[in-house]
């Protein structure tokens, strides 16, 4: 009996062992099966795939009357698919005040370029970060050798700051296998920057902490689908934005057959221009202010008219027309009349001081330039440009290397080839992430936008960006929620000495007015 229970007992423990063994060995087969596919992807996988990298170190700066310490991080962040795999490498330099208190009460901002295709350096070393390029105070260049000061008027006492170089631009890079065109792009630039800053704000605990964006140019743009994408995508809501020198609908700056929208929105700057070169009559050179109100109230009323009437336009208002473009100007009411009343920016830039044998730039059109062609319609180069790219670029190699510690050999890319860039839904039309903007604004009514516009600059001119901004579309209980100021220079209104000083006052006064808002909207 005993021999037959025991018999039994062995039957229903072989019954028992067989099936968990077949279970145990279909785990054991599975997870070969995954360790196999993991070292089948690892060996597709480029072997330089880059590392992420980060150098930290310790430096202080005086603005104002603090003494402000501060950790200067230098490094990359790998951008990786919903599969995990990396796409691209972003480099990005972060300044964070030490010895702040509570991370949920140290605003942060993120700062970029434009272009498309510029590196951050021009916001990093130009006004924002603690270090600046030295100039004379009209932002004319020192003499070589170049050389970085300490910035007194930098926003690091009032925020964190961390520089973003958007991939293909500074040192960030596609990885290998990885084509960098899927980077160039309105929305595919927008949604990787995105990206990069989630991350950041995830691993370095900032979510809590009140979060600015700061863009200039074309980083304006980036800006305003930047803050609709993070608030849709991530849930992540800003406090404010700062545009320098803005463009939000390229209708605004684009010359184009059937677009006569340019002439009227540059007509202002052309006539500040006209002014800074002694070129207009002595009424309208003793009161700058009171001409160029004039001139906007010109630009868009019997200007503007007459570029709607087009061949309808009659003779006698024609010519009061030309009059007045030929005194607002400095241009000749012949030449005026050959371009059909319209004045493309280059023939302007061309045209104002041709006896002179010299043009006036683009970013700043304060400064001059030598053409060798004085039959043609356009300029050989932007003189104003010319002015800063070789100190920004010495100086930030320098500073990168010896300051920072950043010991790599590839090329900072100051200006990258991005082209041709993909305007996605914008293709075959003008990009206006103007409804952006407004869209982010409707939903996120904390949020505040500080817009910064130079009356010299003829790439994003000022009356363009008071245009935009008055046909956003915003709410009436939204409107006072943007702040739009004007500066003496040029599209870097801040290399100019006095506004660099007054811009920081501005930026303190906008940041400190959101914060103490945040503290109401908290009680």
């Amino acid at each position: 009996m005993i021999t037959f229970l025991l018999a039994m007992e062995a039957s229903m423990l072989k019954c028992f062992i067989s099936p968990l063994l077949a279970i145990c060995l279909l785990f054991i087969d599975h997870a070969v099966a995954q360790e196999a596919q993991v070292a089948e992807k690892a060996e597709v996988l480029p072997k330089n795939t880059p590392q992420e990298e980060s150098i930290i170190s310790s430096h202080s700066v005086q603005i104002g009357n603090s003494n402000i310490a501060y950790q200067a991080k230098v490094g990359t962040q790998l951008l990786n698919d919903e599969q995990g795999n990396p796409k691209a490498s972003i480099f990005y330099v972060a300044y964070t005040k030490e010895n702040s208190g509570e991370r949920k009460n140290r605003p942060i901002t993120f700062c970029f370029n434009g272009g498309p295709g510029s590196a951050s350096v021009w916001l990093h070393l130009g006004v924002l970060g603690p270090k600046r390029v030295a100039m004379d105070e009209q932002g004319k260049v020192a003499a070589q050798p170049y050389h970085l000061i300490d910035n007194a008027y930098s926003i690091l006492d009032l925020s964190d700051l961390v520089f973003i170089d958007p991939v293909s631009t500074g040192f960030s890079r596609a990885i290998p296998g990885e084509e960098a065109k899927n980077f160039h792009g309105v929305e595919k630039d927008i949604k990787s920057v995105a990206e990069f800053i989630r991350l950041y704000i995830t691993r370095n605990e900032r979510w809590e902490s009140p979060k600015f964006l700061a863009g200039e140019s074309y980083g304006t743009t980036r800006a305003s689908g930047l803050a609709l994408e993070l608030h849709n995508k991530h849930h992540l809501y800003l406090d404010g934005l700062v545009l320098i020198s803005s463009v939000l609908n390229f209708q605004t700056i684009r010359f184009a057959a059937g677009n006569d929208l340019p002439y009227i929105l540059y007509l202002p700057t052309y006539c500040a221009t006209a002014m800074y070169h002694n070129k207009l009559d002595d009424e309208l050179q003793a009161d700058k202010k009171k001409t160029l109100a004039e001139v906007e109230k010109f630009s868009l009323g019997e200007y503007a008219e007459a570029l709607m009437y087009g061949t309808h336009l009659s003779n006698d208002k024609r010519e009061a027309v030309l009059d007045k473009l030929e005194r607002y100007t400095g241009i000749s009411k012949d030449y005026l009349d050959r371009s059909d009343l319209r004045l493309h920016i280059f023939r302007f830039a061309k045209e104002l001081l041709r006896n002179e044998r010299r043009t006036v730039g683009r970013f700043d059109s304060r400064l001059k330039g030598i053409d060798s062609d004085l039959c043609a319609d356009t300029f050989e180069f932007d003189p104003s440009f010319e002015n800063i790219v070789g100190a920004f670029t010495a100086t930030f190699n320098n500073y990168i290397r010896s300051d920072l510690n950043w010991k790599h050999d590839a090329e900072y890319k100051i200006i990258a080839d991005v082209q041709p860039w993909d305007y996605g839904i914008a293709n075959n039309q003008y990009l206006d992430v103007g409804d952006s903007l407004r869209e982010v604004m409707s939903k996120n009514t904390s949020l505040d936008v500080f817009v910064a516009s130079g009356n010299y600059d003829l790439a994003t001119p000022y009356f363009a960006t008071e245009y935009t901004f008055s046909h956003l579309g915003l709410d009436p209980s939204l409107r006072d929620h943007v702040t739009l100021k004007t500066y003496e220079g040029g599209h870097m209104m801040y290399l100019y000495f006095p506004s660099l000083v007054k811009l920081k006052t501005d930026l303190s006064s906008f940041m400190d007015e959101r914060l103490e808002k945040r503290k109401l909207e908290k009680s």
